[in-house]
């Protein structure tokens, strides 16, 4: 029997990239935009041969056809130099050769370690939390709670789950509520579609509109040199917006399937399926939460909540960030009375499961390293922007939205999409003139309306959850996913025109 084939690893993908990048320096001509950007309290104005200092103004990014409010500037909302529009100049090649592919992914691991940090501490913090094993019997009790009241717990639960994935990224630690849900759903008449849409469905929509989610929202908005507040309402918004659509959605059919089993998807296509692990209804619930396990909850949500208010009102950063994570890890293992052996095991074992990401991230950096160091990044910009030219604002984010939804078949890292595309595209957008927190959503919209249903991302291991076929799935979430592709398209509409 032939072996199955598969796309290879992001690693390696991305390896393949940083190949044909220095392949591409050899055939590209090179070239530089002028450069500005904030230096204290004024503009720094670099090109390839001087450096001028500007007034922080308004005029001085007028004169210079930058189309960007000098408040960005001094709110450090844009974080790198920015390409002036029509300054770009030839340069002499500097051709990347087998050596500079061997070290870009690590001078892009040294370029992005303040990320791959916050990253690690973020795998930490999640282990260290889940040892005390707080969610759990938080989910756990909820479900008890709401016995008989269902259609009301699923929208507490969905909403749950969206808010972990918008919040910090939840994704594959979703696999261990299946267990306790499953039972609980079919013993109230529906069918294992509905435990799957919940928290599969759950967790993919809140990739979307995601808030504060480190491995995309943050990393994305770093690679594009923007603050990753810059829409935040307008996201909040979106998550409110997109979070009722799949209630309802759920709702609907889990409604339909109660009152009529035959009508189940599962049922029509799948046929008697039963999930892989066993259903003990006997298994104890938890009946109510104890004041640690309270206290615990408050603390992981509050860590998130404190994140944001104080990049909004105190300027924080990836180190001040970091240092929250870790003193909350800190603060839940004394709560939660986790010895100190277990809490370095967790927490090491925590960075350990993110390493793969962290690499990712480095690797994904180093394709930019190579670009800018054959100096043909801003060749490739060039290029492009002269492409789009004259096209609609709107065609230019819609065509933007449906490349991410392509090319994330390929590469389903959020991180490593961000870090290898942003620097360009980010770029483009301030000389086509978009705002640069369109981009980033284009990037989220685009991959994460993919995750529902590609291949190379969750849907598989969530499938083999509840043992239901691929085609089930697809037949039941095509028409949401019109829907929300429908309402992120608009949302970019209005976006680029505020």
């Amino acid at each position: 029997m032939a072996g199955k084939t598969s796309l290879p690893g992001p690693i390696t993908i991305l390896m393949i990239v940083i190949l044909l990048a220095a392949v591409s320096t050899w055939l590209l001509p090179a070239g530089e935009y002028a450069k500005l950007q904030k230096d204290g309290s004024t503009f720094l104005l670099t090109t390839d041969s001087s450096s001028v200092s500007l007034p922080l103004t308004q005029k001085t990014l007028d004169s210079l056809s930058i189309r960007i409010e000098v408040q960005k500037f001094i709110d450090d909302d844009i974080r790198k130099p920015v390409s002036v529009p029509g300054s770009f100049k030839k340069q002499e090649k500097n051709p990347q050769g087998f050596i500079e592919v061997l070290q870009a992914p690590i001078k892009g691991i040294y370029d992005s370690i303040d990320i791959i940090l916050f990253v690690l501490i973020i795998g930490g913090f999640m282990y260290v939390f889940n040892e005390t094993g707080a969610m759990t019997k938080g989910i756990s009790w909820l479900s008890h709670t709401m016995k008989g009241r269902e259609p009301l717990l699923i929208a507490i639960l969905t909403a749950i789950f969206a808010f972990f994935a918008s919040s910090y990224g939840m994704a594959e630690e979703a696999l261990i509520f299946y267990p306790i849900l499953v039972p609980l759903f079919l013993a109230a008449g529906y069918d294992l579609l509905v435990p799957l849409a919940i928290i599969f469905g759950g967790t993919s929509l809140g990739g979307i509109p995601a808030f504060s989610n480190p491995f995309s929202t943050i990393i994305a908005s770093n690679a594009a040199g923007i603050n990753w507040m810059d829409g935040l309402t307008g996201r909040l918004v979106l998550w409110v917006l997109l979070t009722a659509l799949m209630i309802w959605y759920i709702l609907r059919y889990a409604a339909k399937v109660k009152k009529d089993p035959t009508a189940s998807l599962v049922h029509k296509i799948d046929g008697t399926v039963s999930p892989p692990f066993e259903i003990n209804n006997n298994q104890p619930a938890v009946t109510r939460l104890d004041l640690k396990t309270k206290l615990l909850l408050l603390i992981y949500i509050a860590t998130f909540l404190t994140m944001i208010g104080c990049v909004v009102f105190l300027k924080w950063w990836m180190t001040e960030m970091s240092a929250l994570f870790l003193a909350s890890s800190i603060l839940i293992a004394i709560i939660g009375r986790i010895n100190e052996k277990t809490f370095v095991r967790e927490f090491i074992k925590g960075a350990e499961n993110l390493l793969s990401v962290a690499f990712i991230i480095g690797v994904a950096r180093g394709v930019t390293i190579v670009l800018n160091e054959g100096r043909i990044s801003d060749s490739i910009l060039f290029f492009t922007a002269n492409l789009v030219q004259g096209m609609s604002p709107a065609i230019f984010i819609l065509a933007l939205m449906i490349f991410y939804v392509v090319f994330s078949l390929f590469i389903q890292s959020t991180s490593g999409m961000a870090v290898l595309t942003m620097p360009i595209i980010g770029a483009l957008a301030i000389i086509v003139n978009i705002p640069g927190r369109e981009i980033v959503n284009s990037y989220m919209y685009g991959m994460c309306i993919m995750s529902f249903i590609a291949p190379t991302g969750l849907i598989l291991p969530n499938l083999a959850m509840v043992n239901i076929s691929l085609k089930t799935w697809m037949k039941f979430i095509m028409p949401l996913l019109i829907l929300i592709t429908i309402i992120c398209a608009a949302a970019l509409m209005i976006g680029i025109n505020l």
